[in-house]
């Protein structure tokens, strides 16, 4: 290479890696105007006992009471269930790829249960797109052996109770850049009332 092509090698180098810094912070801009929030909660089970069939209200049948009776005598009250989260793309906001979402469930305001969403998503402009994220926890790990409190607390956050419950989701996203993926600058926190 001759003297005078190395500062030409180094002036593309730098004007490429500048170019791709510049399209690495326009996608975290990008995903920054992307608006989060909790949109409902699905397929609610408690201890294989199905809550959709609740929604109208009423307490538990007999059948089922004995299926959640018998999970708490073993010491364990497992709730699962889809947390739906809208993920609104303004209109003049370039698309977004969301690879990754790291997240912590807050349960009336008791941290429980943590995990990673790795489910690749292209979040369109102008389009809220739904991020479905499944959640299992054992209510007697975070909230002790009170059947009747667990029980109206699984109802309630399966929008099947008589009163609101409320979820918190502290959540760090992760994009896709030319570099691989990169984290959100911080976590964003996301509240909703269930059966508000």
């Amino acid at each position: 290479m001759t003297r005078l092509a190395r500062p030409a090698a180094i002036i593309l180098l730098t004007v490429t890696m500048a170019t791709a810094g510049c399209a690495t912070i326009a996608a975290v801009v990008a995903l920054r105007a992307v608006e989060f929030a909790l949109d409902r909660v699905t397929g609610g089970r408690l201890a294989g006992v199905n809550l959709d069939r609740y929604r109208a209200g009423g307490s538990l049948n007999p059948i089922d009471a004995g299926r959640v009776g018998i999970a708490l005598a073993q010491g364990e009250l497992p709730l699962t269930f889809n947390l739906h989260i809208a993920a609104d793309n303004p209109a003049d906001n370039p698309p977004a790829q969301l690879v990754g979402l790291d997240w912590t469930l807050f349960v009336e305001g008791q941290e429980t249960v943590s995990g990673i969403f790795n489910d690749q998503r292209t979040l369109p402009s102008g389009i809220t797109s739904d991020i479905p994220i499944s959640m299992e926890l054992d209510l007697v790990q975070f909230f002790g052996r009170n059947a009747p409190n667990l029980i109206n607390l699984a109802l309630n956050l399966a929008g099947a109770g008589g009163s609101p419950a409320m979820l918190r989701l502290e959540a760090q996203p992760s994009i896709n850049t030319e570099f691989g993926p990169i984290r959100y600058p911080g976590r964003i926190g996301i509240e909703y009332e269930v059966g508000r």
